[in-house]
């Protein structure tokens, strides 16, 4: 009977180990949607940055883009550190990434706590981040995103940046948006697609 409802039921598990750390890079496609929508700040913090697909794009726009990750890969970081530990208060800029899925609700939570007013969090994450006692408790409860842009179009996440693996595998089966925080917003969630 067990085997009837294991292929209907959906899971976050899979057999396949997943990235050191967690790095899932993200097409560059996000950003160029994400901008038909949202003015983002001049200055920008890329705080989990990878490879620097992001980033890269963000300059290419025109935005001055601070670079920052656990660990130096195959892109020049403006800094290396673990973001969850960084101790700076009321910055000017926005912050916006692709977070280490695992620590997501942390990275939101960091990135309130560091900008100045009026400023504004970007997160590109699943849409199933929505779920879940604990991010409502401690997330959504309390500092609800003021926005969430959901990709009408499936966009890539390559593991450890292999967008080439990726497309040959059929590209990506998981929905994403972005999920946009506004420091101090407390209103309601607009949802809105993109």
């Amino acid at each position: 009977m067990s085997k009837i409802f294991t292929p209907l039921g959906a899971s976050n598990h899979t057999k396949k180990e997943r990235a050191e750390l967690d790095f899932y890079a993200t097409d560059p496609i996000a950003i160029d949607k994400l901008l038909t929508v949202e003015d983002p700040c001049p200055h920008i913090w890329e705080c989990a940055c990878g490879d620097g697909h992001l980033s890269k794009r963000l300059e290419e726009k025109g935005y001055h883009v601070f670079s920052s990750d656990i660990v130096q890969r195959n892109f020049t970081l403006n800094f290396k550190k673990d973001f969850l530990k960084f101790c700076f208060k009321d910055i000017h800029c926005d912050i916006l990434t692709n977070p280490p899925y695992k620590y997501a609700k942390e990275f939101v939570l960091k990135a309130l706590e560091l900008i100045a007013d009026g400023h504004k969090v970007y997160m590109f994450l699943k849409l199933t981040f929505l779920e879940g006692k604990s991010r409502y408790k401690e997330l959504f409860s309390q500092y609800p995103p003021k926005t969430i842009y959901v990709f009408s179009e499936r966009v890539m996440c390559a593991k450890n940046g292999n967008f080439e693996e990726m497309k040959a595998g059929g590209g990506s089966a998981v929905a994403y948006a972005w999920f946009v925080w506004e420091k101090n917003y407390k209103g309601d969630t607009v949802i809105k697609w993109i």
